[in-house]
């Protein structure tokens, strides 16, 4: 499996690269508003972008309830999640990402997910460490936590190799528009 993996990994990086830096950010944001339009009020996780990800800050700005940002604990571990405002001081996190460096802890009931992949089936793949599964699987044996993917449409692929605990997404966002996978 992780052979797998690895490689639909190196196939999505690159593609991600390809779409990164075109524009299309702007019009999967307009996308990521409207999917998140049912959900207003709610706490929202967002994330910072790194290397080729797409942008969801516009979005992220503009929610009017407490909004965070992962924070990974440690290996193996859930992620938790820091409130974040844009103006807030950041500190750089473990994998480079940007982190509130204040430790206010929030608990989102709706996540913007980002991923390395995803299918048309509404699973993703991530970056290999498990923290979105483990995070996911947790909120949701809690109470009904939305995980709304998002990510450039080349990001695509038409299989992915899948485990049991792969926690799949209920919307996807791309630049192409929206598509819900609610069980």
């Amino acid at each position: 499996m992780s052979i797998d993996k690895s490689q639909a990994r190196t196939d999505a990086f690159a593609r991600r690269k390809l779409a990164h830096g075109t524009g299309l950010d702007i019009r999967a944001q307009a996308h990521l508003r409207t999917a998140l339009a049912p959900f207003s009020g709610r706490v929202l996780s967002g994330f910072m972008p790194i290397r080729t990800e797409i942008d969801p800050l516009p979005v992220m700005s503009d929610w009017t309830a407490p909004v965070g940002v992962p924070v990974i604990q440690g290996k193996g571990q859930a992620l938790v999640f820091h409130r974040w405002t844009p103006d807030c001081e950041m500190i750089t996190g473990p994998f480079g990402a940007r982190v509130p460096a204040g430790g206010e802890v929030v608990v989102p009931q709706v996540l913007i997910v980002p991923l390395v992949a995803f299918d048309a089936a509404g699973n993703r793949l991530g970056y290999g460490g498990g923290f979105y599964d483990r995070t996911l699987e947790a909120l949701r044996q809690q109470r009904d936590t939305i995980a709304i993917g998002y990510a450039y449409s080349a990001q695509r692929a038409e299989v992915l190799p899948l485990e049991p605990t792969d926690q799949p997404l209920d919307f996807m966002v791309t630049e192409l528009g929206v598509q819900e996978f609610r069980r």
